[in-house]
């Protein structure tokens, strides 16, 4: 008969269940010593147990005893045995085990007492862990580099929390990329230990351990790029962060904003805590601090030769991995901003940020002493998901923005930006004046588990955004969050984002002139072949594909990723709404003086919401997921301001807003989004072609030197605008009536300058022609030209084809200008026949009508005049038309007299040498039947003034040239606007020399 196993007394099986734990033994020969299931790490407390027997106690283990087993067990040296904090682990997982085994007790009491026993023995382990961790010489085991589980990996750690913190946040975690799982993939953390040791404890005994895994955690991503491992940091970043502790000890943490004489931009993203996080990128960077892999190298080398499907799918790849960076840093930014003790250095960390960077907006930018323009794109995406709350589609926050944060906000230094319109000394003075105080704007939710929206909804109680306050100089101003999350991501996207646009359009800009200069001397290596032009072909062709590398490391991060320009185009469409709203909303005319709140808002902040719609308006598709009333808000605030220099000073700024009109044009964006904003937009139809005439006049003075060529490039683009308008039926009246309305003010003097520029562009590039044909002509004596100096043949090639690029651009704009002239005095016709404008009128038509069918004209004839954009039978064709439609509108038949008095051009001749070029080329013969009666009514003129003269007699000689004895010679009127008064000045009696545009425009 079998023996009945002994009933073990609870106190048996607490000790049977804390020695598995622990690890330990008390007795010298425990139970079933020779078991092969003994573990040989169990060690034998001998001191422990002779010291608890001579307290007359037993040798079993209990819950009174733990601690002190543990100690012991810490603090002696024994053979083969696991470092302090994995043998701490392994108690913990251990404890874990047992209670889910306790559980199936079906003794209810001793379940419970068991439960309790392991549970203290949990509680234990994570307690020592930490007071290991904090005070790692304390036990003499206590060597943290024997328990770092990955010796010797890329992984150098001085924590050995921090394989488990990544262990933590990768659990059922597949990560995406190239980067792979470099950290702590194999660490198993037992569950709940990292919850349980960064809980209930006090910040002063984990403060050192968390400053100590975020230093870990900045050296894991330092120059790391899109293409490394951040996913694990990054999150085990956010993992820490959401401990109320881990938040605290973050922004408390030396490097949270680093100190010191040096500090600058470059050295806040190295060496902070997040900047390293913020530097991940696909952006280039300085050499020094290039990051790894390689993402143009890895992805786009050789792109020219790649398949498309792989370019995509690097294009793909780039930006998910992005859009992970963003997300993750957003949401560790959003858990600091919602605790109450970590909002404000959140805040602070982000002015000093911008603040350092402020040299970013300069064209050239320092890369030693700037942050990257990766970490500010970063940082432009992350704070554009900060904003989204309050960029709802009524933006029904926008009353929270408070203009006076620009002056009297402490953290970021925004008075020193140049204002839309007042100068320093005007907003100084302004400040100065006493107005109402305004009422504390603190107001901030103070409850850190509400949700952001909450906390972006929280604003200053009785705060009226026009209201200017003063304060004294002890004052700290303070501002909802909603206010200052609004400047500071202003300040940021045009630091980062814009940015970015305007360095990715000068590396475009370099690609092309690379690829000109290649092409020049390819051609120059075919005629005369020599090993300096080998070494340089080879030196350009490596220069201009790491170009093109770079260029798709900013396509792949910025152009291809849609949310984030829709994103960006949501925050100008507030910045425009608010904007508006300190001017009264929108609505024309504007108030007659501009109010100080708009005009010492920040320039930059209109310039960026611009190029923002030109870099948008370029990419394909770009603006097709755009609401309407988003484009719409763009198009009023455009309208009205365009044209308004009381309001915006910057002439280039306002030239930025045509050239937005200029890419929405139907037939140039492509987008359906923006067909309907010209024809049925009511803003639009009443005042778009009056503030075009307006700019168009206007731009003649930009106050810059460089505006005699800036105006061709800005006139350019309006009148490629108005162009389109005028075939927009509603837009063709409205200008017909200004023109009415407007016969002898600003129409007169858009015709005028309008005039001036047809002339001198014309004439610059018939000029230009004749000294490309000499240069060709040099060029194709082949013998002669071989026995030139080699240095002598490059220098002629380039100035060939400069020459070929002036004549192109002086054509287009020619052309344009001309066929205005022509298709606006088809149904306009009366400001042209004005005294003061006729003659000019008369003579530019006379000159370009001796240029295309005079004696010189076989000397204009080139090889592929459409390569120079010059059309000679096409702008013939306009010439006689503008001839025609004139005479037709001419009641008082003074065109032929103006026409006849050219002494200059004139030559009846050439009449009937044009009519017989259109007869050629197929022009209309109505066309043809006009221009000749008109030549012959200026013959009858010619000849009844020359009557007219013989009947008056000679010339007194008081009229006489007391130099050259001659009559002073009388060309054609010129039209002046004086540039300090604007107004209209008429100067008949002037020689070509003053008057005629041959160096000046005038």
């Amino acid at each position: 008969m079998a023996t009945q196993k002994p009933q073990r007394t609870p106190e048996e099986i607490e000790d049977m269940i804390l020695r598995k734990i622990f690890l330990v033994t008390l007795k010298e020969n425990p139970e079933n010593p020779s078991s092969s299931s003994s573990d040989p790490r169990v060690v034998y407390l001998e001191m422990t147990a002779a010291e608890i027997l001579s307290e007359g106690k037993s040798l079993l283990l209990s819950r009174d005893l733990m601690e002190r087993v543990l100690i012991d067990r810490l603090s002696g040296e024994f053979p083969n045995s696991e470092p302090p904090f994995n043998y701490l682990i392994g108690c913990y997982k251990r404890a874990h085990e047992e209670i889910k085994k306790i559980s199936n007790m079906k003794d209810k009491t001793l379940r419970s007492g068991m439960e309790s026993a392991a549970k203290q023995a949990k509680k234990l382990a994570v307690s020592y862990a930490r007071i290991h961790l904090g005070n790692p010489d304390l036990f003499s085991n206590g060597n943290l580099k024997d328990s770092n589980p990955k010796a010797g990996s890329s992984l150098s750690s001085s924590s050995p929390l921090f394989p488990l913190v990544f262990a933590e946040v990768s659990s059922g975690v597949m990560l995406d990329g190239f980067g792979g799982n470099d950290f702590g993939s194999r660490v198993d953390c037992p569950p709940g230990f990292l919850e349980d040791f960064f809980k209930d404890s006090d910040f002063d005994t984990l403060d050192p351990i968390l400053k100590g895994l975020y230093e870990d955690l900045r050296g894991s991503v330092l120059k790391v790029s899109a293409l490394g491992n951040f996913q694990q940091p990054l999150r085990a970043l956010l993992y820490l962060v959401k401990f109320p502790v881990g938040a605290k000890s973050l922004v408390n943490h030396p490097w949270w904003i680093p100190k010191g004489v040096y500090l600058n931009g470059r050295v806040i993203e190295m060496t902070s805590i997040l900047g390293p996080f913020f530097h991940v990128s696909a952006l280039p960077d300085h050499t020094i601090f290039k990051s790894q892999p390689d993402v143009g190298q890895q992805c786009f080398s050789d792109a020219s030769t790649r398949r498309a499907a792989d370019l995509l799918s690097s294009f793909t790849t780039i930006k998910t991995l992005m859009n992970t960076l963003y997300d993750g840093l957003a949401e560790v930014l959003l858990c600091l901003l919602k605790n109450t003790e970590t909002r404000d250095s959140v805040l602070e960390y982000l002015a000093e940020v911008i603040n350092k960077n402020a040299s970013r907006a300069h064209i050239q930018v320092d890369p030693i002493s700037c942050a990257s323009s990766g970490m500010f794109v970063n940082l432009s995406a992350v704070m554009l998901r900060l904003s989204e709350p309050f960029l709802d589609a009524n933006l029904t926050k926008r009353d929270k923005i408070d203009p006076t944060y620009v002056f009297y906000c402490s953290r970021l230094d925004l008075r020193g930006l140049t204002a839309l319109h007042a100068t320093s000394e005007e907003v100084a003075e302004w400040i100065d004046k006493d107005n109402p105080v305004k009422t504390d704007g603190s107001g901030l939710n103070n409850d850190g588990e509400n949700s952001l929206r909450q906390l972006q909804e929280a604003s200053s109680s009785g705060s009226t955004p026009n209201v200017k306050p003063t304060r004294s100089s002890s004052e700290k101003a303070k501002y909802p969050f909603i206010c200052e999350c609004f400047f500071m991501t202003a300040r940021v996207l045009n630091l980062g984002l814009l940015k970015a646009f305007s360095d990715f359009k000068h590396l475009v800009q370099d690609i092309s002139r690379s690829e000109d200069t290649l092409a020049t001397l390819k051609a120059m290596q075919g005629q005369a072949p020599s090993p300096q032009l080998e070494l340089d072909i080879s030196r350009l062709e490596k220069e201009i594909e790491l170009y093109s590398q770079e260029k798709f490391c900013y396509e792949a991060q910025i152009l291809r990723d849609g949310a984030l320009i829709q994103q960006a185009l949501s925050f100008y469409r507030l910045m425009v709404v608010w904007l508006v709203g300190l001017v009264g909303g929108f609505k024309m005319p504007l108030p007659p003086t501009c109010p100080m709140e708009f005009a010492s808002m920040p320039e930059h902040f209109v310039e960026d919401a611009m190029e923002l719609l030109i870099f948008a308006s370029r990419i394909p598709k770009a603006l097709d997921g755009v609401h309407s009333y988003v484009l719409d808000d763009f198009m009023k605030f455009i309208i009205m301001f365009m044209a308004s220099p009381q309001f915006i000073k910057n002439p280039y700024l306002r030239a930025k807003m045509v050239e937005v009109l200029n890419c929405w044009m139907p037939r140039r964006s492509g987008s359906s989004a923006t067909s309907t904003l010209f024809e049925v937009h009511q803003l639009s139809l009443e005042y778009l072609v009056r503030n075009l005439l307006k700019l168009y006049v206007d731009i003649e003075f930009t106050g810059s030197h460089t505006q005699f060529y800036d105006k061709f490039n800005i006139r350019h683009n309006i009148a490629e605008l108005l162009e389109y308008l005028w075939q927009v039926p509603s837009h063709r009246n409205a200008w017909k009536q200004i023109a009415k309305e407007e016969e002898k003010g600003v129409y007169l003097n858009f015709l005028n300058f309008l005039i001036n520029d047809s002339i001198y562009l014309l004439d610059e590039s018939l000029n230009k022609i004749l000294e490309l044909k000499e240069l060709e002509a040099e060029m194709s004596n082949t013998a002669e030209w071989e026995r030139r100096p080699a240095q002598e043949r490059q220098e002629r090639t380039r100035l060939f084809h400069s020459q070929e690029n002036i004549i192109r651009i002086d054509m287009k704009l020619a052309n344009e200008d001309v066929s205005m002239l022509a298709f606006t005095s088809e149904q306009i016709t009366a400001p042209f026949l004005l005294p003061e404008m006729v003659e000019r009128v008369a003579n530019m038509l006379n000159y370009f009508l001796l240029q295309l069918v005079g004696p010189q004209r076989k000397s204009l004839t080139l090889k592929d005049p459409e390569k120079y954009e010059f059309r000679p039978k096409e702008l013939l064709k306009q010439i006689v038309r503008i001839y025609v439609h004139l005479a037709r509108g001419d009641a008082k038949n003074i065109f032929p007299s103006a026409i006849s008095s050219d002494g200059r051009s004139y030559n009846e001749q050439l009449f009937s040498a044009a009519a017989d070029v259109l007869r050629r080329i197929g022009e209309d013969g109505r066309i043809i039947q006009d221009f000749i009666e008109l030549g012959a009514k200026a013959k009858a003129a010619a000849s009844e003034a020359m009557d007219t003269e013989a009947a008056l007699g000679d010339i007194p000689d008081e009229f006489l040239d007391p130099i050259q004895d001659r009559k002073h010679t009388l060309f054609f009127p010129a039209v002046y606007i004086d540039e300090g008064s604007g107004d209209l000045t008429i100067f008949k009696n002037h020689n070509r020399q003053t008057c005629y545009p041959k160096t000046s425009s005038k």
